[in-house]
């Protein structure tokens, strides 16, 4: 490969791999002016997004008011909001899932009733948290562990049930005792479909707190989306549509990482 690519290469980047990216991003531009210019008058153009939301973007971080600050310090509200569901998601979903995965008896009576919660919508979940919280900030954090935590439990049972039998084998032959089986051989051997199950999660907890800070109002980037929306903004919820999509794949690409 040539001397001048070099540092492209070291990152593990092919020639497909930086163009087609720009070429997809372009086109979507493209396709963007057109629909603006001729089927959507109401959407902004994106020379017109920028303009109008240039200052979010160049001061990331500034603050006039409650909602009327900085995309950075917004998506800073919502990532709080996301970590601290997320882990109380992954806390409740990978002994819940170890459990199903290791007891039969304990498969028998929970997997019904995890079948049926597991497809309810944060919709649906986000006013019971409001009942039960009476207000917006613990409601948004349970919304989050309960629709966040299914793939985490579901992944990690099928790991603990897909683990070869001949480590379980060498495990009795040794005579350990069930602690070091647990930890010697059956958390080892589920890591994989643990951590398939985190991705999938953290994917879902930045879903559902962009649906939440919607419904509730809260500071963050879906609390803004919805104000700008109500304010006829456009430009706006773009911004925080592409800060939405822009922070899920960042997230995504970590926990892949």
């Amino acid at each position: 490969r040539a001397p001048h690519r070099s540092y492209y290469y070291a990152m593990g980047l092919t020639d497909e791999q930086i163009h087609r990216p720009f070429v997809g991003v372009v086109s979507i531009v493209v396709l963007w002016s057109l629909l603006s210019a001729t089927v959507a008058p109401d959407l902004p153009s994106p020379l017109r997004s920028w303009e109008e939301s240039k200052r979010y973007i160049l001061d990331p971080f500034f603050k006039e008011g409650e909602m009327n600050q900085g995309i950075g310090r917004l998506a800073y509200y919502s990532l709080i909001r996301v970590a601290q569901g997320y882990f109380l998601a992954i806390l409740i979903g990978t002994p819940l899932g170890f459990l199903l995965g290791l007891s039969r008896n304990f498969t028998q009576a929970f997997d019904p009733l995890i079948q049926i919660l597991r497809p309810i919508s944060p919709l649906a979940w986000l006013p019971l948290g409001l009942i039960l919280f009476q207000r917006s900030e613990p409601a948004a954090l349970f919304t989050i562990a309960v629709c966040a935590m299914w793939p985490t439990v579901i992944n990690t049972a099928v790991g603990v049930r897909n683990i070869n039998q001949d480590y379980l084998n060498v495990g009795r032959v040794l005579r350990l005792s069930r602690w070091q089986m647990l930890t010697k051989i059956i958390i080892p051997a589920t890591i994989p479909y643990l951590f398939t199950g985190y991705r999938l999660s953290l994917g879902i907890a930045w879903l559902v707190i962009v649906a939440a800070e919607m419904l509730t109002g809260a500071v963050g980037v879906g609390g803004f989306l919805w104000q700008e929306y109500n304010s006829l903004v456009y430009s706006h919820i773009i911004l925080a549509i592409v800060t939405i999509g822009l922070i899920g794949y960042i997230l995504d690409r970590l926990m892949a990482m």
